[in-house]
């Protein structure tokens, strides 16, 4: 009879282990999906201030028409859900923002326009708050791929189908190194 109490005292164990184990593992993934729609909304202000943008730009004629349509192109082919998928857009939207911002520079009448002025104040705005949003979510990743790579949680997140997480990250080396300044010019 001890000996069934045991049984069942540890099988009772087992159980709230594997329950407890789990559930951790249930709220660090909805942690991280939580975390990737937080990207989503930057992406969504910077894609709705995109138009605002251009409208603004168009009275001036002389700005490059070609670097206003590579950014329409780029915003039109932002909708995704995956992780690598919508780092690809957002990396491809945010060197159309650079180089929209560097030839900004090239017109003093439109750097002077209020309008103009509030709007790249937002997408500054925007970007910064999509820089912590992306830092957050693979802060998120990094604690869920933690949690289910050790042990015990390892275990339960392989019988229960828990797979690894994709960081949100720079996949061209380039992109990588310091820019080189040439300060002389």
């Amino acid at each position: 009879m001890i000996l069934l109490y045991i049984i069942g005292a540890l099988a009772l164990v087992l159980i709230v282990t594997i329950w407890v184990l789990y559930n951790g593992l249930v709220r660090a993934k909805n942690i991280v999906i939580e975390a990737f729609s937080g990207i989503d909304v930057q992406l969504k202000k910077r894609y709705e201030l995109i138009p605002n943008l251009i409208e603004a730009v168009k009275g001036y004629n002389a700005y490059e028409a070609e670097i206003l349509e590579k950014l329409v192109e780029k915003r039109n082919d932002a909708a995704t859900s995956n992780i690598k998928d919508t780092s690809i857009n957002d990396r491809s939207i945010t060197g159309a923002l650079k180089s929209f911002r560097i030839n900004v520079e090239a017109y003093p009448d439109l750097k002077s326009n209020t309008q103009f002025l509030k709007l790249m104040d937002n997408l500054t705005t925007v970007e910064d708050e999509l820089s912590m949003a992306r830092r957050y979510y693979n802060g998120a990743t990094r604690d869920f791929n933690t949690k289910i790579e050790i042990f015990p949680t390892v275990m339960v997140a392989k019988m229960m189908g828990f797979l690894p997480r994709e960081f949100y990250e720079i996949e061209q080396d380039a992109e990588r190194n310091v820019p080189e300044l040439n300060l002389n010019d």
